[in-house]
């Protein structure tokens, strides 16, 4: 697959925290519109490359390209414009608790662009909307429940109409059924808007569920043709351990690993259930 076919590739990359050596020769890509499921042990660099890729950290060695560009010499305003199109829901949201949901949702785009107010305040109903919040849109961030608050992360994320997504571990600390809410708003992003999505989760049977999900209508949970889910199927998951890659493939190849690392690591978590 060229350099041009990928939105993100990494090749070779290490980073240490001065002794402390996070990614050892990580190498690994992902296509335009497919999804990655990345997870690991606490520590194993699932958030560092998330900050990577966003050129909040620069690697020790090795390169990443971004949407076909390498960014490691890029200088901040180079970086800026490659993060335009980069959403990204962080672990705790990182809400601004003065602001209602549409200020938060909209913030991006009064902040860095020179969009109409009328046009911001439409974008934003729409993307409420998209994350079933709608009803919300004036409220405080005080006033939402734990699931709403991700949800509302997730609408201010995709709020500029980036190709690329990041999510940090977006279903810590929910109880099941909330997690399985933001979980269908994951997969109708991948499926209806066709991002690019890296998922980073300690959360293995939410990330089993978002990686194969999508050949049902989440949204009323009755069947509909797999056509309208096609890419379903490009979800795949990678394990960091010790600093490199040592799993990466599908669900299914994942399910029915005999590797005795994996299936120590994933037992107990895999359906069925």
């Amino acid at each position: 697959m060229a350099v041009g076919d990928e939105a993100i590739r990494f090749d070779r990359v290490s980073f240490a925290f001065d002794d402390n050596v996070v990614l050892r020769d990580v190498s690994f890509s992902i296509a335009r519109g497919a999804m990655k499921i990345l997870f690991g042990p606490s520590g194993s660099g699932k958030s560092v490359v998330l900050k990577l890729i966003l050129g909040l950290l620069r690697p020790d060695s090795g390169a990443i390209w971004i949407n076909g560009e390498e960014i490691n010499g890029m200088s901040e305003a180079e970086l800026m414009r490659v993060r335009a199109d980069i959403g990204m829901l962080f672990q705790e949201t990182a809400l601004f608790d003065s602001l209602t949901v549409a200020e938060n949702v909209g913030y991006r785009l009064y902040e860095e662009t020179k969009m109409p107010l009328e046009d911001v305040r439409r974008r934003v109903e729409e993307v409420l909307g998209f994350v079933s919040l709608a009803p919300f849109i004036d409220r405080k961030p005080s006033e939402l429940s734990g699931g709403q608050r991700r949800r509302v992360g997730i609408a201010r994320a995709i709020a500029s109409s980036p190709k690329l997504l990041l999510f940090d571990d977006p279903t810590s600390g929910l109880d099941p059924i909330t997690a399985v809410t933001v979980d269908n708003e994951i997969v109708k992003l991948r499926d209806q808007q066709h991002v690019t999505s890296i998922v980073a989760t300690h959360q293995i049977r939410d990330a089993y569920y978002v990686a194969s999900s999508g050949t049902r209508d989440i949204a009323a949970g009755v069947p509909i043709p797999p056509a309208v889910y096609e890419q379903a199927d490009q979800a795949t998951f990678m394990l960091l351990h010790e600093g490199r890659v040592y799993f990466d493939g599908t669900a299914e190849e994942l399910r029915h690993t005999t590797d005795p690392y994996l299936k120590e690591f994933l037992f107990m978590t895999l359906p069925p259930w």
